[in-house]
């Protein structure tokens, strides 16, 4: 079968790590073209991966029919809207914008256009997370009472990152309260508790731990917690209970090796979102690129981002006044 060339838009760290995943992993998808303003950071791509390389997203645009975009965030609204104007496919990383108003505005250009457009929550995409969407949907956890995520990083972002990730609750927490949608259904309340351990957080007035408690239109109730600095290593691990069954998804290990010596029994910790999912990234771009190619509907929608968008602002909000908040109704 054809494979679809994309063009990658950005070079940083989400950049570099699509372009592996266009190059190395992917089997619907392949990387045709790099862009990035820095022209040492797009020559020195361009190089790596044996692929054009330009400093032009016009250019870019050009070259091929479907884009992926990795930018920093202020740019994906307006590339994105670039892009749809020409007609181009877009996979855009998350947050489509951090103002409401810009997402909207968004999502009206892109589908004006008829594009395929795909956000990259990448956990939809991932083989244990999605074996047991496709469980809990066919019906055999029964009605789901209870969900629970944890998110944990080993240690905290630059602070000249922070600055621009629109807080907590958009940058971190964004991907759970998104998995919960999918795999429990609407949330219609939200209260959030927020701490910051380290100052540097509390000095940008942000936090660095939260639990957030849902409730779910279905009734059933959510816990949520994260941490930007567990120390240990990378967590990611949910847990979704209902009146038949139990499902749990815990990945935490690099390698399925154990090292034992007496008392002890000791494996290797994922270190960072990237060490744990290199197959989830290739399979959501190869998600992409089947939807360019076949038509079949990408897995996470721009409705479904706006939707997991104004849960973190219902999360922030909750956070910042100590009330529970219900959700705009995504429209």
């Amino acid at each position: 079968m054809t494979r679809v060339g994309v063009g990658l838009a950005g070079l940083g760290r989400m950049g570099r790590i699509h372009a592996a995943a266009l190059a190395g992993r992917c089997s619907v998808a392949s990387l045709a073209c790099v862009y990035d303003p820095d022209p040492d950071a797009a020559r020195a791509a361009g190089i790596e991966f044996d692929v054009p390389w330009t400093t032009s997203y016009d250019e870019l645009l050009d070259r091929v029919g479907a884009v992926a975009i990795a930018s920093p965030t202020r740019t994906h609204a307006p590339l994105t809207v670039q892009a749809a104007a020409a007609g181009r496919h877009v996979f855009c990383e998350k947050p489509i914008s951090l103002d409401r108003a810009t997402t909207l505005d968004t999502l009206r250009a892109v589908e004006a256009a008829g594009i395929v457009f795909q956000v990259g929550f990448h956990r939809r995409s991932d083989p244990d997370w999605a074996a047991a969407a496709a469980r809990i949907h066919a019906g055999e956890l029964g009605e789901v009472t209870l969900f629970r995520t944890s998110l944990r990083d080993m240690t905290p972002p630059d602070p000249a990152f922070l600055s621009g990730s629109g807080g907590f609750f958009l940058d971190v927490v964004v991907h759970d309260l998104d998995v919960a949608r999918w795999l429990v259904g609407e949330v219609v309340e939200v209260h959030a508790h927020g701490a910051a351990a380290d100052p540097a957080f509390a000095a940008l007035g942000d936090i660095d731990t939260a639990v957030t408690v849902l409730r779910f239109a279905n009734g059933a109730l959510g816990v949520i917690d994260n941490s930007r600095s567990a120390r240990y290593g990378y967590e990611c691990s949910t847990e979704v209970m209902g009146t038949l069954a139990t499902a749990r998804i815990d990945a935490p290990h690099v390698r399925g090796v154990e090292w034992r010596t007496p008392g002890l029994a000791s494996r290797d910790l994922a270190r960072d979102f990237e060490q744990r999912y290199p197959w989830a990234y290739a399979a959501e771009l190869d998600a992409f690129a089947r939807a360019v190619r076949d038509g079949t509907p990408p897995p996470v929608t721009g409705r479904d981002a706006l939707a997991a968008f104004d849960l973190a602002l219902a999360a922030d909000e909750s956070w910042r006044t100590g009330e529970p908040v219900r959700p705009k109704e995504n429209g």
